[in-house]
């Protein structure tokens, strides 16, 4: 199956999926919105007041709102004791209902307001109440007004949904992400251009409808009624599905070696007879917390992701117990079971050039750390923001003239370019073969290790098939196995996908055991 062919494999369930989410979150911001411009209507104070929350909101990138929204969610299940889904459409729904509300609230006050001050005293002449004259004069009137508002959500709400995927909620954005961190050009267009598609489809439906509400054309209502309602009715449409209540939910965090994972213990799983869905592009807080409150059953991660993030611990201890440690503390604190470790670490490591580094004599982070003030570091988006780059900064006294983030993909192509003097590799990473870098050594052992290891969620370890199915995994995978695997999904020739990747190795393992 060629790159373009799988893409449009995953589109149907996952444009049913963003359908779903983004015309949930405009009725929402719809039926709240509106019934609050109608009471601001006159009331100057409150109109002011009601525009400015909502003009605030706004101004919130879309990403951040609906990352707020998950530990949000978890406090409240938490406070209430209720089992609140904190993963997946509700926070998404949520956010996005916020973020449709401006365009509606204000076009829907303007609207209103600007109807014509005769027609109003005229209503009034006639006898009607405030009621009447808004239901039978304001609000028909301002009709095309408050139309273009919710044509305006429609379309920031079917864009900014493609970022849901980030709180485990599928969407188009599953194909925009993944294919932007493994390079998979195909993917980010297919995802782009569906949901550009269906934003189109639905402006054109409400603009049909605001035009037939001006002309009063009973014809055009009619037809952008049925249009409308048959996007409404096809995020229903029956589709072959693996979810239901025994599905097991894989997380994976947003970089090529967790999805090739993730295809790795899904193929295991339903060799087992067992059901499988993802939840991809989780940040490291995320996945955890969501594997810790059941809303993902299983993931990948990494020793010290999970010593210095989820523990707080800033000690480096031997290997043996640090696994030791982790596992107990994580079964004692959230009842997260830790699988034998898969046989590679995936470290945290500082790389430059080999070329250049051997020119400037740079082989550790000693070495790096008298000449960083003239030199720029490039990080991936979250590793100035962890323990262990804090880790680093003291312990070497580390002072880049300029950091600057990008997602891995990118990260990697400014090395390559010259644009960056060092990045924050991943040592299982094989381009770092490809591209001839060096990674330096750390002799004061500031970096943890990161020894990749399964955690299974607390009703996920309850399973013994399930345990069974995933303990046969521990050990299987070499540090050379996991680089090539991940360079078979990273490069560009020749490029294969995760799923690909992931039966390689399954193959490698097999003719391994004979």
């Amino acid at each position: 199956m060629n790159a373009f062919d799988a893409a449009l494999a995953q589109v149907p369930a996952l444009l049913q999926a963003h359908l779903a989410l983004s015309l949930t979150a405009l009725v929402l911001a719809c039926a709240i919105g509106l019934p609050v411009a109608l009471v601001a209507v006159g009331r100057p104070a409150l109109r002011t007041a009601v525009l400015g929350v909502t003009s605030v909101v706004q101004t919130i990138p879309g990403l951040a709102l609906l990352a707020l929204f998950y530990p949000a969610l978890l406090l409240a299940g938490r406070v209430t004791g209720l089992d609140i889904p904190a993963l997946g459409f509700l926070p998404a729904v949520m956010a996005l209902t916020l973020y449709a509300m401006l365009p509606i609230v204000r076009n829907a006050v303007t609207g209103i307001e600007q109807v014509d001050p005769v027609l109003v005293d005229v209503a009034n002449g006639l006898g009607m109440t405030g009621v009447q004259r808004l239901r039978m004069v304001q609000i028909p009137l301002a009709a095309p007004v408050i139309l273009a508002g919710v044509r305006t959500a429609a379309i920031w709400t079917i864009g900014t949904a493609t970022l849901a995927t980030t709180v485990g909620q599928p969407t188009l954005g599953n194909l925009i992400f993944s294919g932007l961190q493994t390079e998979n050009w195909t993917a980010v267009l297919v995802g782009c251009l569906f949901a550009a598609v269906i934003a189109i489809v639905a402006d054109a439906l409400l603009g049909l409808l605001e035009s037939g509400l001006s002309r009063r054309s009973r014809v055009r209502q009619i037809i952008a009624g049925l249009g409308l309602a048959a996007l409404c009715i096809l995020p229903f449409a029956p589709l072959t599905s693996d979810g239901g209540p025994d599905t097991v939910t894989i997380g994976a965090k947003n970089f090529s070696e967790q999805y090739i994972l993730a295809e790795l213990m899904a193929g295991r799983l339903q060799e087992a007879g067992f059901k499988t869905e993802r939840r991809d592009n989780l940040g490291s807080a995320v996945a955890y917390r969501a594997l810790a409150s059941g809303d993902i059953d299983v993931y990948v991660d990494y020793t010290g992701t999970l010593w210095a993030n989820v523990l707080g611990r800033d000690d480096r201890p031997s290997r043996d117990d640090m696994l030791s440690a982790l596992s107990r503390e994580l079964d004692r604190r959230d009842g997260v079971l830790l699988l034998e470790p898969l046989g590679f670490e995936n470290a945290y490591a500082l790389a430059m050039r080999r070329d250049r580094a051997a020119r400037e004599g740079i082989a550790s982070l000693a070495d790096l750390a008298r000449v960083s003030p003239g030199m720029t570091l490039g990080t991936d988006l979250e590793f100035t923001d962890r323990p262990e780059w804090q880790s680093v900064e003291d312990g070497y006294a580390m002072r880049f003239g300029d950091t600057v983030q990008y997602s891995p993909t990118f990260m990697y192509r400014a090395i390559a370019d010259g644009s960056v003097d060092a990045i924050s590799a991943f040592s299982s990473d094989g381009r770092i073969k490809a591209l001839d870098l060096v990674t330096l050594s750390d002799p004061r052992g500031r970096l943890p290790r990161y020894d990749a290891v399964i955690l299974l969620s607390p009703h996920a370890r309850k399973d013994k098939a399930l345990v069974a199915a995933l303990s046969g995994l521990g050990g299987s995978i070499d540090i050379d196995t996991m680089r090539q695997a991940n360079l078979m999904v990273d490069r560009a020739e020749d490029k294969q996908t995760p799923r690909q990747a992931a039966r390689w190795i399954a193959r490698r393992k097999r003719r391994a055991r004979r």
